[in-house]
């Protein structure tokens, strides 16, 4: 693939698991009924693992992808 285009697919994925990443967030947001409880703390907290391990996971694959 040309340079431009593996860019384009690189920013792609970062631009997707940060979407994922929000999308958990609203989703924790969203399930306290009386506000934000311990249980919307704990999806927090859930949300910010993920993403981590999901860029980190992304960014593993992405720079074998280079060689």
């Amino acid at each position: 693939m040309s340079d431009a285009l593996d860019a384009r697919v690189e920013a792609g994925i970062a631009i997707l698991a940060v979407l994922v990443f929000i999308g958990i967030l609203v989703a924790a947001a969203s399930m306290g009924a009386s506000g934000f409880g311990a249980t919307s703390a704990y999806a927090v907290v859930a949300a910010i693992v993920v993403f981590i391990l999901l860029m980190a996971g992304v960014g593993y694959w992405l720079s074998g992808k280079q060689e």
